[in-house]
């Protein structure tokens, strides 16, 4: 009998229970966080009344270590499937129904399947994705439910969106992953054959003959000549036909598959349109033209009817003679050559020339040398009319090239390469004065500038004092026409170069003569340095002018050196050489001296200063708050282990190092040489020095850093 309803005499289901908590909307499943929405349990976890827990994924083996979310541990692993789905086909004469072969795709990192179906040629379906991949519902009344990895085994029907597919095999991978997980698998089915496609077999089968078998390999012929291609520089002489003239043309010929291609070479104003070929690509015979074969008639083997009757069939052979075959004659490398004539369907072309590439094949494959031939004068040049004073010269010279003028092009190769580019400035500065017979204006001082970029030249008067003449800009950057040209001419005038301005020369700007004093140090380094476009700065034609010296010169050469060089030291005086140099009838310029003289100069190095050296080295460590002096000095009696004051020079560096001393390498390296007697560092007087806290030295000024720091990068240098 059951006991009625009241308290005390029912079960308290709350009994031994320890989780009364509210269920969340958010849980984790398989370590990832997930919205759970409506499917929530009750109170404490607890399943409500009715609510059943569906599973979301796959179950998958844990393994032995951490617990991985499906998404980590089955990364790029898939479960592969073949299967066959029948399609029937309505309204079909030759087939009733389809078979259609398929791969099934199982992602077990979040149970989703994808269908393709491979691609058969010419089959007339649209073929590929058949399914994509997404989580796919199982059939009706379970379609609140997804596949997962135990409703998969082979030889058995899935139903994927009403269409029945038949899991007929599965590789190894997925073979070897279901017998893990439990799953006994299936033996596996054999595909049913599709009718049509038989028929189709059946069909193309019998269009190709099985035997015998000619084979022409051209593969290798294209793996071995591919993109190689000989140039031929030709003509075909039209001067027979009316208005006809001497057409230029250019034959390539491709090593490749032995094909021939013709472009014509059309000049400005010739009254021809310009066609995209002479001649299309492909096989040039010998003898064209030829009359049109008829279809068949040309075939690549001949075919022998033998016999054919009702009872033993038909049968064929082919023609090893091949008596009934046409044999045309095409051109080869071997036939073509320079000076040789070719036939291009009917019209003569003499071949007059060709390109590099083209010699060298054929010297190292024939032994034959080419030598171009000259076939026709070369065309009248173009009358042009004479410059009319209106604008500037090359833009009036463009408005007599075509109907609608154009702006002159300029250099812009030049310009990018030649522009300013950081510290390289690309500008060539010489400082000059006035040649002229009036005192005043022979005392004044200009700096004439020269643009790489554009050949440009502008012109800057330096100020003086008291002169009388206001200094600034003396002329605009423009380029500068040489003197002593015609004004109204056809040809343009010629303009001052980069080559043209030398230390010596004398530049006439604008009716006003300038000659050329000095240059500043990058204008030299730069002129020095391309050699080869200034000749004035190279040092190879300045020592083959040398030695066209006449000998008598030079015994008093050797004489004049002996007698400069009393002490034989090797090195005599600038002011001597130079003007020994000046003396000698060479045709040496003020600034090919000035190239010798720089070339063979020893600088010598003015001593460093040990006193700015510290003070220098004081303001660094001041700015860094560097006040381990002290530290610094323990660790250099604690490795003076004789207690001398004296330390090697590497084992200096390396505590100074050791300690993070904020001293430029160049700069504690000059420090380390100064004060080393021999290989051994007095380092009470280097901590000394640099005891900016006990003993401060005098400020230094921003310049004298630079220039103490500059002189260390030279000397390292």
């Amino acid at each position: 009998m059951a006991l009625p309803f009241l308290p005390g005499n029912s079960s308290n289901k709350q009994l031994g229970k320890d989780r009364f908590h509210k269920s969340q909307h958010f849980d984790y499943t398989n370590g990832v966080p997930m919205l759970v929405g409506s499917e929530k349990p009750g109170i404490g976890g607890e399943p409500l009344l009715g609510q059943k827990v569906k599973p979301k994924y796959s179950v998958y083996p844990k393994g032995q270590g951490v617990d991985l979310p499906s998404w980590v541990a089955f990364d790029k692993q898939v479960l592969c499937f073949e299967a066959y789905f029948q399609e029937a086909v309505p309204e079909a004469r030759d087939e009733t129904y389809r078979i259609r072969k398929c791969n099934i795709y199982f992602y077990l990192e979040d149970d989703t399947i994808q269908v393709v179906e491979p691609e058969y040629k010419n089959s007339g379906i649209p073929q590929g994705t058949f399914i994509h991949r997404h989580r796919i519902p199982l059939p009706p009344p379970n379609d609140d439910q997804f596949y997962n990895v135990f409703h998969f085994n082979i030889n058995q029907q899935m139903v994927l969106y009403s269409r029945t597919f038949t899991l007929t095999n599965c590789d190894t991978f997925t073979r070897n992953f279901l017998t893990k997980l439990g799953v006994r698998l299936n033996d596996p089915a054999t595909v049913p054959d599709d009718p049509y496609s038989n028929l189709r077999e059946q069909i193309e089968k019998s269009m190709k003959p099985l035997r015998p078998y000619e084979r022409c390999d051209t593969l290798k012929q294209f793996l071995d000549q591919d993109r190689k291609v000989l140039r031929f520089y030709c003509f075909w002489d039209d001067t027979e036909s009316l208005f006809g003239d001497l057409r230029e043309l250019i034959m390539h010929y491709f090593l490749a598959d032995d094909t021939i291609e013709i472009r014509e070479v059309i000049s400005p104003d010739s009254g021809r349109d310009a066609v995209p070929k002479f001649l299309h690509r492909g096989k040039l015979p010998k003898h064209g033209p030829a009359q049109i074969k008829q279809p068949g008639e040309i075939t690549d083997r001949t075919v022998l009817n033998v016999f054919a009757s009702t009872s033993q069939g038909k049968r064929y052979i082919l023609d090893s003679l091949k008596t009934g075959a046409v044999h045309e004659e095409f051109y080869k490398d071997c036939d073509l050559t320079v000076g040789g004539e070719i036939n291009v369907w009917g019209r003569r072309v003499v071949i007059t020339d060709c390109d590099d590439f083209t010699k060298d094949y054929y010297r190292l494959k024939y032994g034959i040398v080419f030598l171009s031939i000259a076939y026709a004068s070369p065309p009248p040049p173009r009358f042009v009319p004479p410059y009319n004073g209106f604008g500037s010269e090359e833009d009036s010279l463009s408005s007599c090239q075509g109907l609608l003028p154009k702006p002159p092009q300029k250099d812009f190769r030049k310009f990018m390469e030649k522009d300013r580019c950081g510290l390289e400035s690309n500008v060539l500065n010489f400082r000059a004065k006035m040649v002229t017979a009036d005192p005043v204006d022979r005392e004044r001082l200009f700096i004439i500038s020269f643009y790489l970029c554009d050949d440009s030249i502008s012109v800057f008067e330096r100020p003086q004092r008291n002169s009388g003449v206001i200094g600034g800009k003396f002329m605009e950057r423009s380029r500068v026409k040489k003197p002593d040209q015609e004004l109204f001419k056809s040809e343009l005038s010629e303009y001052f170069t980069a080559q043209d301005l030398y230390v010596g020369a004398t530049l006439c700007l604008n009716s006003k003569h300038f000659q050329l004093l000095d240059a500043d140090e990058y204008t030299l380094n730069y002129m020095e340095q391309h050699a080869e476009e200034f000749p004035k700065a190279n040092l190879g034609t300045i020592l083959s002018k040398l030695r066209s010296v006449p000998e008598e010169k030079q015994s008093e050469i050797r004489r004049f050196l002996a007698l400069a060089d009393s002490n034989n030291t090797g090195f005599i005086p600038s002011e001597p050489f130079r003007g020994l140099l000046m003396g000698l009838d060479c045709g040496l310029s003020e600034h090919e001296v000035l190239v010798l003289g720089r070339r063979f100069t020893v600088r010598e190095e003015p001593e460093a200063d040990v006193g700015l050296m510290l003070a220098v080295a004081q303001d660094l460590l001041k700015k860094k708050h560097f006040e381990e002096i002290p530290d610094l000095a323990r660790a250099f009696a604690y490795h003076d282990r004789q207690k001398t004051g004296r330390l090697s020079t590497k084992e200096s560096r390396t505590i100074c190092k050791a300690f993070q001393l904020p001293l430029p390498e160049n700069l504690l390296k000059s420090l380390l040489s100064k004060f080393a007697d021999g290989d051994e560092i007095d380092y009470h007087a280097l901590l000394a020095g640099i005891n900016w806290i006990e003993r401060p030295a005098a400020p230094v000024l921003p310049e004298d850093t630079l220039k103490v720091r500059e002189r260390d990068a030279c000397n390292s240098s």
